[in-house]
């Protein structure tokens, strides 16, 4: 078993899911892999349970009965994790927008760098590492998180990134039933709680690839949330 658990949350993935569970697999460094599918109707749990059996107590299946948000999915798997004992847990989507290639980077840097939270980061020092994102969506995505960190004041640079690998302590340590968010807020929000458990989190920088095949999840209401949301949270502050 592997002391750390690669988590992809999925609805309608057929087209990229076998791939990137393959990537996942294919790294020097051995990851065991979580699906956590809410429910898709293009049969992306079907393809994931068919791979079961050529990768025995490496990969997993949870299916949810419904699509409830990209944060109570990780949050699912968090909890699966934790019982499981692994000790590193790394958030990925399952579109390639995140390189698997980068996962040994980012468990590096807590395992030997002295994060107990690292961040796969586009905006590293304010340099911008997206690729085939239109200039609307980059902009939006880099000064939001310009303005999420002004409002927190937490010191991260890509603060809605959703490529993070966890120490367990630091998940055992969050109030996992008291996340308040299930869109990229919930990317804020957890770093946020970690930043001020004062937990170490390291940012290390990737490159972001826009997906080439399947429906992107980004919606409006996703984006208000995040915008919004961390005002609340910072006037109101959050329990830990």
């Amino acid at each position: 078993m592997s002391d750390a658990l690669v988590i992809i949350p999925t609805y309608n993935e057929k087209e990229n899911i076998e791939a990137i569970v393959r990537a996942v697999f294919n790294q020097k460094k051995i990851f065991n892999v979580l699906v956590v599918d809410d429910n898709s109707p293009d049969g992306t749990a079907t393809i994931v349970e068919n791979l079961l059996s050529e990768f025995p107590n490496k990969l997993f299946i949870e299916k949810r009965k419904g699509k409830n948000g990209l944060g109570t999915a990780y949050i699912h798997g968090f909890k699966w994790a934790l019982t499981k004992k692994y000790e590193y847990i790394i958030e990925m989507d399952a579109d390639f927008s995140h390189n698997p290639k980068d996962l040994v980077r980012l468990y590096n840097a807590c395992h030997k760098g002295g994060g107990d939270v690292s961040v796969g980061s586009r905006y590293v020092n304010n340099q911008v590492n997206v690729v085939n994102w239109d200039i609307k969506r980059l902009l939006l995505s880099y000064f939001a998180s310009r303005y999420v960190r002004f409002i927190t004041r937490i010191p991260v640079f890509d603060t809605t990134a959703g490529f993070v690998c966890w120490k367990r302590q630091v998940l055992e340590t969050i109030k996992l039933d008291q996340i308040k968010f299930i869109g990229y807020a919930f990317q804020i929000e957890m770093k946020y709680k970690a930043w001020k458990h004062k937990f170490t989190i390291k940012e290390v920088s990737v490159v972001f690839t826009d997906r080439d095949l399947g429906a992107s999840k980004m919606s409006g209401n996703i984006v208000s949330e995040a915008l919004f949301g961390v005002i609340k949270m910072r006037l109101k502050g959050l329990p830990k």
